[in-house]
């Protein structure tokens, strides 16, 4: 059995069915969830996560209304981890270490900034530390050796591999090249630690969660997800029974 990250927008498509998503990817094993704050003008979000954010945020969400989303979420299922997802400028706006502060405060253990990278992060790995969190940095198959080993080397506890270029949402071609990359990434740093490697981005399904799972430690899949809560979302009972399924089905 793999281990699972799970994407979902917090509050999206109601705070009401975002809760029930949540619980929908528990019932289905999910390990960590990975609660993406909305934003505005996303990088790496294609256009399904891009919808729901802009769904979310016309309604005038606010990331206050995100993290009382993960504090219910935390309480209501401590056993499992949450992460953020989401961008530099939500973090930066009200300075680092005040939002790292209140993250942990909601019950978050990691925090993953795709436009924050691991040698520009404006503090956050530190932040990160001091309220008990992690930095998850994104590595992705463009690297060059030198970036990947500078990377390897700051000690995170945690990569989050993107599988691919791009953005998210268009499905994935696990190939050999893909899971060379996801074996550089797994050689031990200059202390000799080797970091745990989640694989993502376009994972929509078991095949492609096979390919990767030996090469490790956990699978990512989101906007596989969120088409399932839009093609649903009139349907609460149906969604949920879709969600919980298509997550035991790439986790087993």
């Amino acid at each position: 059995m793999k281990k699972l990250m799970s994407h979902l927008v917090a509050n999206y498509p109601t705070p009401e069915l975002s809760f029930a998503v949540a619980q929908a990817l528990v019932e289905g094993g999910a390990d960590i969830l990975e609660v993406q704050l909305p934003f505005s003008d996303p990088s790496a979000d294609g256009p399904a996560i891009q919808n729901a954010c802009s769904t979310v945020l016309e309604r005038g969400a606010t990331t206050k209304d995100g993290l009382d989303f993960i504090a219910k979420v935390h309480k209501a299922f401590p056993q499992v981890k949450i992460a953020i997802m989401s961008y530099g400028s939500l973090i930066y706006t009200p300075g680092v270490d005040a939002f790292c502060k209140k993250a942990s405060e909601a019950g978050v253990s990691m925090m993953i900034i795709p436009d924050l990278p691991f040698d520009c992060d404006e503090g956050l790995t530190e932040a990160c530390k001091k309220y008990g969190m992690e930095n998850v940095p994104v590595a992705a198959p463009s690297m060059t050796v030198e970036r990947m080993k500078k990377l390897l080397d700051k000690g995170f506890t945690t990569i989050y591999a993107a599988l691919r270029a791009g953005i998210t949402g268009v499905a994935t071609k696990v190939d050999d090249q893909t899971l060379a990359f996801l074996d550089r990434l797994k050689k031990p740093n200059k202390d000799g630690n080797i970091a745990q490697i989640w694989g993502g981005f376009g994972i929509n399904g078991k095949e492609q969660a096979d390919a990767i799972a030996p090469h490790v430690e956990g699978v990512i899949a989101g906007s596989v997800f969120v088409r399932i809560i839009e093609a649903n979302k009139e349907d609460k009972a149906r969604m949920m029974q879709l969600i919980t399924e298509k997550a035991k089905e790439i986790k087993n």
